[in-house]
């Protein structure tokens, strides 16, 4: 059995990042061999030092929408928080909702006088909900908060707006940043590109499926949330021709691997997808991986632990403690070569 305490490690709270460093590729960087089973300790713009001519750099263009509302429910007054995770059909969302139990089908949670949620239904842990709005991009901008992980413990700014997205961000419809992507700026690209890399772009609309929480013991026994995914036919060519030269293709964060080994499995270059990966786990597209500090007992650290091994992460992220690195979101990184 893989067991769930497997993926544990001690992080005291003061190491989780509440800002990003700025400039975003002054972070520390991490830099893990797996053949030769050696850490070094760089920074993250120094990343250019370890790609060569010809290597593919896969980006995800995903776009964070300010998918957390507070409304009041009609007839109490009483505040309603709705974290929209994504849309079912015309104007129902799949969405969490604070005090759920507290709602009635057909209840009412009014943001302003022209926009409002009506509760529909539940299904385990998540909500059903139909938004009524004249224009719901301009009211999600009005009236959205950036939804900031609940860790990073204090409330959203306006400047989260602009810090939370990456430099590439194009395609709106994540809940949550595609955060290993959040350390490049335009220059440290412009730098990638000299060096003669070629860089490449998916879309995964990161949801639930990211950062819902392992509960069972038995890790093999969790089910993923279906994410969204689409991959051009140009990155499938640049892919092709990078293994066929011989040299890496580097993923920006846990989401463009789920996504590249998704198509690995299935084919398919747009579909939904609930892929669990924990060791062991054979990658098929992806070579190198460039990826942030994970939480404890997370199905990020279990992917990364199937990409580098368990042993290895686990010694690597007690380094990180040790050397008192930042973690999470707005923390260091780590690549994995």
């Amino acid at each position: 059995m893989i067991r769930l305490s497997d993926f544990d490690y001690y992080l005291p709270k003061e190491l989780i990042a509440k800002y990003p460093v700025e400039p975003r590729d002054s972070c520390r960087l991490m830099v893990l061999n797996r053949k030769t089973q050696t850490i070094e300790h760089r920074i993250f713009r120094d990343i250019v030092d370890y790609l060569e001519e010809g290597d593919l750099l896969v980006l995800n263009d995903t776009k964070v929408i300010p998918a957390r509302l507070i409304g009041k429910k009609e007839k109490s007054g009483a505040n309603i928080e709705v974290f929209l995770l994504k849309p079912v059909e015309d104007d129902v969302w799949e969405a969490l909702i604070k005090n759920i139990r507290r709602l009635k089908e057909g209840d009412r949670i009014f943001v302003s006088d022209d926009f409002y949620i009506e509760y529909l239904s539940r299904e385990e842990d998540k909500g059903f909900i139909k938004i009524h709005s004249k224009d719901l991009k301009e009211d999600l901008e009005k009236y959205g908060h950036i939804p900031l992980p609940p860790y990073i413990e204090r409330q959203d700014e306006e400047k989260d707006k602009e810090l939370y997205q990456t430099v590439f961000a194009k395609k709106e419809g994540s809940v949550a940043s595609p955060t290993a992507g959040l350390h490049f700026t335009q220059e440290l690209l412009e730098k990638i590109k000299q060096k003669g890399v070629n860089i490449t772009y998916i879309t995964l609309h990161v949801g639930l499926g990211t950062f819902k929480p392992v509960k069972e013991e038995d890790i093999t026994k969790h089910k993923m949330h279906e994410e969204f995914y689409s991959i051009p036919q140009e990155t499938l060519e640049l892919i092709k021709q990078t293994k066929e030269k011989g040299k890496s293709v580097i993923a920006v964060g846990t989401t463009v691997v789920r996504t590249l080994e998704s198509y690995g499995l299935t084919g398919k270059r747009e579909d939904y997808t609930n892929i669990f990966i924990y060791p062991p786990f054979e990658f098929k597209l992806v070579d190198k991986l460039i990826t942030n500090f994970h939480l404890p007992k997370s199905t990020l650290i279990m992917l990364v632990s199937a990409f580098a091994s368990r042993e290895f992460i686990i010694k690597a992220y007690n380094e990180a403690v040790n050397q008192k690195y930042r973690f999470f979101s707005y923390g260091d990184a780590m690549f994995i070569i």
